[in-house]
């Protein structure tokens, strides 16, 4: 479970840096965490644009997930938090996992 919390940690701050489409976490996350995610990228993308700051452009650069912690709430239901570093910051991830009939979907996802 930590390698699945870490991989998708990972490539939503990779979509937020806007080196990774957000379509490749459509599997792993459930429809409203994946318009969530793509929305605040949009946000991201247009403030860079409007403002031009090279600040926000080195924002989500780089990032790295630097440990994980995974706690099983229920019989199939996991919550994780994570602590990824950035070029600007350090920030908090907590993300709820779920069992599909697959394939564990992210039903939660917040980024600090």
């Amino acid at each position: 479970m930590r390698a699945v919390t870490r991989g998708t940690v990972q490539a939503a701050m990779e979509v937020l840096a806007g080196i990774r489409p957000v379509h490749q976490l459509a599997r792993r996350l459930d429809p409203r965490c994946l318009a969530a995610l793509q929305h605040r990228a949009c946000l991201i993308r247009r403030e860079i644009t409007r403002t031009g700051n090279p600040a926000l452009a080195r924002l989500h650069r780089n990032s790295v997930v630097r440990s994980v912690r995974v706690c099983e709430v229920a019989e199939g239901i996991y919550e994780a938090s994570a602590v990824v570093v950035d070029d600007v910051r350090a920030r908090a991830v907590a993300i709820r996992l779920e069992r599909g009939k697959q394939v564990w979907r992210v039903t939660e996802l917040v980024i600090g």
